[in-house]
């Protein structure tokens, strides 16, 4: 399983890539307006260029098919490890599956993104996308069960011998991450906070602290000790 962080954040995306746990980075505008500001291929760049060769994921915004084509040349222009993310549906409910893979023909990966349903998914995969992303905290919304749908377009996809993998975004709790995590995803795309929380625990941080006055404790005695025996 990956770990890729959902955000734009060069000292978030800094610290888990020091851990050693970071397989990629994954934005879409508005968290790029949000923590990158209004220079968006600025961002990008570092981004790109801090991660290298982990993939970055950035989204096209226009609901024409051409645009999708023109903004996805400019930004996989922009570093060798950027995949572009195009909508499964642009917000007409247009299918953009001729995108996808004029795109991946021609070289450009494709992160397609904004999947809600077995059919998208299925189709993004026939259509070449290299990365398919299941939304599940929206698949959860609307009372249908996502870790199923998780499971089902990974054992399809392994089944047919589709190299598409899938990514789960929309996390919205600690626990989503685990749960994805046993439906057997491919990636996990999540905002830092939430991988934060995912392996944080009171009651180790309580027993860290024991140790550590233990160990002092213990080490004043032995002081005490030899300046005695002295």
């Amino acid at each position: 399983m990956k770990i890729f962080l959902d955000t734009a954040n060069v000292d978030e995306i800094s610290k888990w890539l020091n851990f050693g746990v970071l397989d990629g980075v994954t934005t879409n505008p508005s968290i790029l307006l949000k923590e990158g500001g209004s220079d968006m291929e600025g961002r990008v760049r570092e981004i790109a260029n801090l991660i290298n060769p982990k993939p970055l994921s950035v989204e096209v915004f226009t609901n024409d098919p051409d645009e999708m084509i023109q903004q996805a040349n400019i930004f996989a222009g922009w570093a060798p490890n950027i995949v572009v993310k195009i909508p499964v549906l642009n917000e007409h409910g247009t299918p953009c599956f001729g995108v996808v893979n004029t795109l991946e023909q021609s070289g450009i990966r494709v992160n397609m993104t904004a999947c809600l349903s077995f059919g998208q998914m299925a189709m993004g995969a026939k259509a070449g996308a290299s990365y398919i992303s299941i939304f599940s905290g929206r698949v959860s919304d609307e009372g249908n069960d996502s870790t199923k749908l998780i499971q089902e377009s990974v054992n399809w996809l392994a089944h047919w011998n589709y190299p598409s993998e899938i990514i789960v975004g929309s996390i919205r709790e600690a626990i989503n991450i685990q749960d994805a995590a046993m439906a057997k995803a491919h990636i996990i795309t999540t905002p830092p906070q939430f991988l934060l929380k995912w392996v944080d625990h009171y009651y180790t941080r309580a027993t860290v602290r024991t140790f550590n006055e233990d160990a002092k404790e213990a080490a004043a005695k032995m002081t005490e000790l030899k300046f005695l025996a002295s």
